[in-house]
């Protein structure tokens, strides 16, 4: 166990050290740059460019800024082009903004995604597989910005309750239970919007790779045999169908920062998803190669807890 743990750290350490330079080598060779003199600013003038290129080491070579910039990243020295403010600083902030509207949504997506894939496997043709197959299509068809303005008119129009935002504007001075069933209330409506695609999408899948381990030889062993149906389902059948969704709950953690762009944007919600693109619009390189290298960080941080999580589900699996 502990070889393995020490290889794979090794392993993805080097993987990160070569996702950091061609993320880098990307945005440093896409067009445009962030030194030029923009004709359309007065104030920035071909003296404001020179010293804004030596503030940040771009009037070096580029292997030269490489080693600046992730030397000042990890001193936490990085500051963002747009403000001026510390890069680690705003993207723990947003980090935490981000992380109970991930971690809810998620909860929602894989509590529901199985009982109602298991039960379409286990009822295959009946008129609960029809329904939930129908429901998860049409979800899976409706795009995501659409079925957000959808839900936020339908309960504006009905409960007559703010939606927008972390919080409802002017209750700063509220009891604290007020201020929390109120943050509840505005995380609520963002996660169940987020996990609606993913519930249609996973149940899909839970259902088809049931099916398909429902139809090996031992289950059909475990039926002649006597053993109760729920004891075939749930014990024997269930557990050989996890494996492909202990891979894909390794790889759910960039979710953090990829996942939440439409939704964060629609509900004006201040996370790392809606910072990161308001960066790339300003062409803000310090924050986009942060959060390039924090994405990485996540998936190979997901790809090792898949790992661990192979021996629990089949013990058959040896490191």
């Amino acid at each position: 166990m502990l070889s393995f743990i020490g290889r794979s750290i090794v392993q993805k350490t080097i993987t990160l050290f070569f996702v950091s330079i061609v993320s880098f080598l990307i945005i440093h060779l896409a067009p445009g740059k962030p030194s030029q003199v923009d004709p359309l600013n007065p104030k920035f003038t071909p003296e404001v460019v020179e010293r804004f290129q030596k503030e940040f080491h771009l009037d070096k070579p580029l292997y030269i800024q490489y080693i600046y910039f992730y030397h000042d990243l990890f001193t936490g020295k990085t500051v963002s082009w747009k403000d001026n403010q510390s890069v680690l600083k705003k993207i723990w902030e947003r980090f935490l903004n981000s992380l109970p509207l991930f971690v809810v949504g998620t909860l929602i997506t894989w509590t529901l995604s199985f009982p109602v894939g298991i039960r379409s496997a286990i009822f295959r043709g009946g008129i609960y597989d029809r329904s939930a197959t129908f429901l998860s299509y049409l979800l899976i068809s409706i795009p995501g910005f659409f079925f957000a303005y959808v839900l936020i008119i339908f309960v504006v129009t009905h409960f007559h309750v703010p939606v927008i935002g972390m919080e409802t504007f002017g209750i700063g001075d509220a009891p604290a239970t007020y201020l929390f069933m109120d943050r509840i209330w505005h995380l609520l409506l963002p996660s169940v919007l987020g996990a609606t695609g993913g519930i249609a999408v996973l149940s899909r899948y839970v259902r088809s790779q049931m099916l398909e381990v429902e139809g090996q030889d031992y289950i059909r062993t475990a039926r002649a045999k006597g053993l109760p149906p729920e004891q075939v389902h749930y014990k024997h059948a269930l557990r050989n169908a996890l494996l492909p969704f202990v891979t894909m709950f390794g790889l759910i953690l960039p979710g953090l920062i990829g996942g939440s762009v439409i939704i964060e944007s629609i509900f004006s919600w201040p996370g790392m998803g809606r910072m990161a693109y308001e960066a790339i619009l300003a062409r803000d390189y310090p924050i986009i190669l942060t959060v390039n290298f924090v994405s990485a960080v996540l998936v190979l941080a997901g790809t090792f807890i898949s790992d661990l999580l192979y021996l629990v589900v089949d013990p058959r699996i040896r490191l």
